[in-house]
């Protein structure tokens, strides 16, 4: 959709938040709590930003986009050219972060620009009388996007975690408190690698423990090497050399794949696996969803893989 930009303000010295409105509809599709949408520049990149603000706004669709100066370009683009009155396009939303709706309680844990989808679960929770903690961890109260709108929505369950002022969460300990509950993670790779660490050496469910990630993980030492994927409807093998992606083989052999960040955070190009040793290399699917499942653009084989398709 080529949607306006309705709002724009500077919510910390490298957050600002933005509001798109359809130029002539004033409903835009539905959305709930943890949906995120593809913003489209004009160079062709697309970026993934969680909606915060209300899913009963149905006129707007919120974000807070942080400038990364040493990032891919996309943020620093945004912050420089869109304005009120200024056009761009947008997907509808997409969710792999959703509430628990069967949850007794929600454990909600945010670190910085991390806060957008965790507030627009907070808002929902606190709508329904639900029972929820927030916990929001950040450097500085002045560099912590949206905090004051936080406090007014969740009040004494909100727990405000400032690091320059020698407050730092403590996720094991916030986990042994919280035995029984649904944990929502959104931040930098060090806060989720944190509390992933955390539940596991706990045994948590991974049916109660949900993350969402807007960065890709560290490839450290990863080094890609060839492997051969066969399509099992049709029998074909396709090579997949070093130096290209697993989606960029399936589209040049006319197998269409719908994708976005390309950098395996974002699920748009997921497909299903037969068998074989995949290399899986995304942060949006689960343990279990890995068994079958896989992200083309990032994901990779050892020796030959059978795709679903």
């Amino acid at each position: 959709m080529k949607l306006t930009v309705a709002e724009q303000a500077a919510v910390t010295a490298n957050v600002a938040t933005f509001a798109f409105a359809h130029p002539r509809r004033p409903v835009l599709p539905a959305w709930v709590p943890g949906a995120h949408v593809d913003v489209h520049l004009p160079d062709g990149a697309v970026r993934q930003y969680s909606l915060y603000g209300d899913p009963a706004e149905r006129g707007l669709y919120r974000i807070a986009v942080k400038r990364e100066e040493a990032g891919r370009g996309g943020s620093r683009w945004i912050h420089d050219h869109l304005r009120p009155g200024g056009e761009i396009f947008v997907s509808a939303p997409r969710n792999h972060f959703a509430l628990n709706p069967d949850a007794a309680r929600h454990v909600l844990v945010a670190g910085g620009i991390g806060v957008t989808p965790l507030m627009a679960m907070a808002r929902q929770l606190a709508a329904q009388g639900d029972d929820f903690v927030f916990h929001y961890c950040a450097r500085s109260r002045q560099s912590a996007p949206l905090v004051e709108t936080l406090e007014a929505l969740c009040g004494d369950r909100l727990r405000l975690w400032l690091s320059a002022e020698g407050r730092r969460l403590d996720i094991a300990a916030a986990l042994d408190a919280e035995a029984g509950a649904d944990l929502y993670v959104c931040g930098p790779n060090a806060l989720t690698d944190a509390a992933e660490g955390a539940a596991a050496a706990r045994g948590w469910p991974e049916a109660r423990y949900h993350t969402e990630h807007f960065a890709a993980r560290a490839d450290a030492g990863f080094v890609p090497e060839p492997f051969e994927a066969v399509i099992a409807s049709t029998g074909q093998r396709l090579p997949v050399p070093a130096d290209q992606s697993l989606l960029d083989v399936l589209r040049d052999n006319g197998f269409v794949r719908g994708s976005s960040c390309e950098i395996g955070v974002c699920g748009t190009c997921e497909c299903g696996y037969r068998d074989g040793a995949v290399i899986h290399r995304d942060v949006v699917l689960s343990h279990a969803a890995r068994k079958s499942r896989l992200m083309p653009c990032v994901s990779r084989g050892r020796g030959a893989i059978t795709l679903d398709l």
